[in-house]
């Protein structure tokens, strides 16, 4: 199965109550054997309309910040951890991520992306197992399975926190300087 098989089979996903408030699920963009992997929270509401993730004021500054370290947003692949807008933006409930998760692990499975970056607390901890903050972790990049993961400020908070934005772009610098490293991922021995 690839990416646009599993688009298919899940598109009309029933597995949670979101999906009778959503316009469509936003199941994500990008070339499917992308390098990177951007994963956010959950869609809103021009994302739940347009069926595209980050398409808003966080996206034009999420592709910004990508083209200051060379990429472009066609070079990476851009998802959430929910495939459907929680109503008024809040956050997912424990049963809305139990539902959604396998469609993210799907994907991250059929992508194989060398690194994950999670954007923002809730990506982070979700991906990460634990309870951590975003600002302990941010920048710093953590082994799973074939994959690192590299926590990353969500362009939300620098949009809405000024003084957040100079840390992002310094997430991006230092997302730029591990991928020159092109470490692969040594876990322990089972």
């Amino acid at each position: 199965m690839d990416l646009q098989g599993y688009y298919q089979e899940i598109r009309d996903c029933q597995k949670c109550p979101l999906a009778g408030s959503r316009t469509q699920i936003v199941f994500g963009e990008g070339p499917p054997d992308a390098r990177i992997l951007f994963i956010g929270e959950a869609p809103g509401r021009h994302e739940d309309q347009q069926g595209r993730p980050f398409v808003g004021a966080s996206g034009n500054l999420l592709t910004r910040l990508l083209e200051t370290i060379g990429f472009s947003r066609d070079s990476v692949y851009i998802a959430n951890i929910l495939k459907c807008r929680p109503p008024e933006n809040r956050n997912p409930l424990p049963q809305e991520i139990e539902s959604c998760l396998p469609h993210l692990r799907k994907q991250i499975e059929l992508i194989r992306p060398e690194v994950v970056c999670t954007l923002g607390n809730f990506a982070t901890q979700v991906l990460l197992g634990k309870r951590v903050g975003i600002t302990k972790v941010r920048g710093q990049h953590f082994p799973a399975r074939d994959y690192w993961i590299f926590p990353m400020l969500h362009p939300a908070a620098a949009l809405h926190q000024g003084g957040m934005r100079p840390w992002m772009e310094e997430d991006f610098r230092k997302l730029k300087k591990f991928l020159d490293l092109g470490l692969k991922p040594q876990l322990p021995p089972e």
